[in-house]
Order: C-alpha cells, then structure tokens, then sequence
C-alpha cells in the first residue's frame, strides 16, 4: 500500500515519513527528489527555466506513478492540488494529512532558497497559501494527524493509521 503524505512546507513529511517507512518495513521516497533526479536540475532551476506549471505538471507524473506501490510518499505541498492527482493518490493508497501550525512551517522554510515559492513570498503571502491549501489537504486526506509531538511520535502515528487501514 503505498502512504501518500501531504502537508504545507516544512511539516515534516520527509522527516517523519522516513521514520514511518521503517516502522512500515517498506520503502521511503520524497517526490521533489525524484523530481530533481529525473529532471537533472534543482528545483528552483526548474521553476525558473521552465516554469511551475512544468513542475506541477512532472509533479503529478510523478506522484501518480507511486499509486500502488509499497512505500511511504513525501509529496510536495502543492501536489494535491492538482484534482486528478489527488484522486489517484486517494484510490491507489491512503493520504495521510500532517496538520502542523502555520508558524512551526514558517520558522522551518523562512529564508530557503530551496523552496521558490517560500523564497519569493512573503509571510503574509505564505499564510494565505498555508490557508488556503489546508482546506485542500483537508479535502483529500484519508486520516488527519495533529502533529504536536517528536518527528518519531508522528512517524508511529503515520504507521498505526496505515496499518488500519491496510
């Protein structure tokens, strides 16, 4: 079965779902890496060579090809918006919603020159997405986990939820 974990930036899906992953005994992958692998450029290089529409298009490619397979997924913050994304990822696995306030996200991808859409916005321009994107993961998500503990406590709740609903 394969978990697909999705979140604002900065939540925690990477950290946490590697965790979860070993609990699950199964595999672990975080899909903007497998962007950058594919693509052979960084993600900032692909948002400004060839636009987000591209990424978000790679994106979907990308997440949709996990459906089926046994592995914790780290999508990207925006990857659910894409409706037909998110409708793969809900038949073909278990979204699981990782709810962490806007200010612990915020103190986490403030300043990362890594993450364009964090680097050119503003904190006020973050909190409208943060806002706006949870209702969308709220929408698509199987199971919701208030993430108010350690990276591993929320790693065993990503594992107790998935082996529910297996």
């Amino acid at each position: 079965m394969t978990v697909f974990l999705c979140g604002f930036m900065g939540c925690g899906k990477t950290t946490s779902g590697k965790l979860a992953a070993k609990k699950l005994g199964c595999g672990f992958c975080d899909t903007d890496d497998l962007i950058v692998q594919a693509q052979g450029m960084t993600i900032p290089e692909i948002f400004s060579q060839k636009g987000e529409p591209y990424f978000r298009q790679a994106e979907a490619e990308t997440v949709t090809g996990l459906c089926g397979k046994h592995v914790v997924a780290a999508c990207g913050g925006g990857a659910l918006l894409n409706e037909d994304t998110a409708k793969a990822c809900r038949e073909g696995g278990v979204v699981v919603f990782l709810d962490v306030p806007f200010e612990t996200c915020y103190e986490r991808i403030c300043g990362d020159s890594n993450r364009p859409i964090a680097a050119s916005s503003t904190k006020e321009e973050l909190r409208a997405r943060f806002d706006a994107r949870r209702e969308v993961y709220l929408a698509h998500s199987d199971i919701r986990i208030e993430c108010t503990g350690s990276p591993v406590e929320t790693a065993e709740q990503i594992a107790a939820a998935a082996r529910k609903l297996k």
